[in-house]
């Protein structure tokens, strides 16, 4: 058997995860895409979600997903509407937030495409989504969930898969393959997101001591992020924006960074070291993730019960409330997606608060290249919002220590657990000055093979095994 792996996304960038395992020498071909990611950030790579994969989606089975964030799920209506009709593994809980998540970022591109044709600001005439919620509905029949820890069969039983808790957002998960071929058997690792080992909300990434190839993500490769006390930074920019007496708007993604904020809110408010101003989570999607960590109490850290719920704090459903909001004075709270300020009702909110010197913008979460959250936070003067020019003069603050992403320490701590090097491992998921830094340091721990691979890169992993 011959084992080979092509990049299609994700490769000296962090978004567009997709990697395409084919298995030759059965007696049929065996295609598994691990992750099916949209491309995100910089137009030169959101093209890439409009270009043909350079395989037959009709070929593939199973699509293997490590976690629900739509950079590593968000082609899938896609790829499904393109003829793919296999199955889809995953964790029960990513299960339940592939279902809010993809239907929510449908809904956004046929919105966003509508707006953007009723104001006529586009370059494509007409506007386009790339997919509908009606290729989602297509999409969710082909889910089935896998138990962390439990093996699963695959591919005539040349494949194995098994998930390890990632410990990055509910349900995200380390995929293990084992690949049995005529006379060896080779072990595979997909990292996936690693999570952080401080994070109050989330497990610890599980051990993995054993891999033959390794693909690990180095969003954060070439920095560690971590705040010397998380829960004293936040509550200072919470403290400096509400003494001004405006409204602290802060950039969440609805799911893990949501969650996170609104337990350490929680604690800050029932230690008396914040005010007691009112907290509006304006993030439909927000709140239904939120709803779904009850379900799922062994996935996280909180335990069962309403674990978010605090006085003062307020679940905006309805879109006329999310509009009032624009007129609301401070002090106040508005936690809303999404993270890198790409689109959803932030949007609306940043259009009426940059503008204002009292108001604040917190950013808590990694902001990719080409994104608004990233020129914000490199102190842009303006950013174009609804096809206008939207002045900055509020206050914009970053902390990168809320980021669900292991940074360089979580990274080694993580790596450094294996009994020893992988025969081949590639650095993927981060932009290049990150990768190639992990790479680099890896190799000067003594990681013999590390490479990082570029866009479409086709690598022979295993050849007569």
């Amino acid at each position: 058997m011959n084992v080979r792996l092509q990049f299609l996304g994700a490769a000296h960038c962090v978004t567009g995860s997709k990697y395409w395992l084919t298995l030759d020498g059965l007696p049929t071909p065996h295609h598994v895409l691990i992750d099916c990611g949209l491309f995100q950030g910089l137009k030169e790579l959101r093209l890439r979600n409009r270009e043909e994969l350079p395989l037959d989606p009709s070929l593939l089975d199973p699509v293997i997903l490590t976690h629900a964030h739509i950079d590593h799920t968000g082609y899938l209506p896609k790829l499904v509407h393109n003829g793919f009709r296999g199955r889809i593994f995953c964790t029960e809980p990513t299960a339940d937030l592939l279902s809010i998540m993809l239907l929510d970022s449908a809904k956004l591109q046929e919105e966003e495409a509508a707006f953007a044709n009723a104001k006529g600001y586009s370059s494509h005439h007409p506007a386009v989504a790339l997919y509908t919620q009606t290729d989602v509905l297509q999409v969710l029949p082909l889910v089935e969930s896998v138990a962390y820890d439990s093996e699963l069969t695959l591919c005539e039983g040349a494949l194995t898969l098994t998930y390890r808790e990632a410990g990055h957002i509910l349900g995200s998960a380390i995929a293990e393959l084992t690949v049995q071929g005529a006379t060896q058997r080779k072990q595979l690792v997909f990292s996936g997101d690693l999570g952080r080992y401080d994070n109050p909300v989330m497990h610890a990434p599980a051990v993995i001591r054993e891999a033959d190839v390794l693909l690990v993500e180095s969003t954060y490769g070439d920095r560690d992020t971590h705040l010397q006390n998380p829960e004293e930074e936040l509550a200072n920019v919470v403290n400096e924006a509400l003494r001004r007496g405006g409204v602290l708007v802060v950039a969440a993604f609805a799911v893990g960074r949501t969650q996170s904020l609104l337990y350490y809110l929680k604690k800050l408010r029932q230690e008396g070291r914040v005010p007691q101003a009112p907290v509006y989570v304006d993030s439909p999607m927000g709140i239904r993730v939120s709803d779904l960590y009850p379900r799922h109490p062994s996935a996280h850290r909180l335990g069962h019960g309403n674990v978010f719920d605090f006085s003062g704090l307020r679940f905006v459903t309805e879109s006329w409330e999310s509009k009032a909001l624009n007129d609301k004075s401070g002090p106040a709270i508005i936690i809303s997606a999404s993270g890198m300020c790409t689109g959803g009702r932030i949007m609306h909110h940043l259009y009426h608060r940059l503008p204002k010197p009292q108001d604040t913008l917190l950013l808590i979460g990694y902001q990719a290249e080409g994104t608004r959250g990233r020129d914000l936070q490199e102190g842009a003067a303006s950013v174009k919002i609804f096809g206008a020019a939207v002045p900055v003069h509020c206050q914009v603050q970053h902390l990168d220590g809320f980021s669900a992403h292991a940074d360089r320490q979580d990274l080694l701590r993580w790596l450094d657990q294996f009994r020893h090097p992988p025969q081949q491992t590639f650095v993927v998921h981060g932009e290049p000055a990150a990768a190639d830094a992990l790479a680099t340091t890896l190799r000067q721990r003594g990681w013999s093979n590390v490479r990082v691979p570029g866009y479409l890169d086709h690598v022979l992993l295993f050849e007569n095994i």
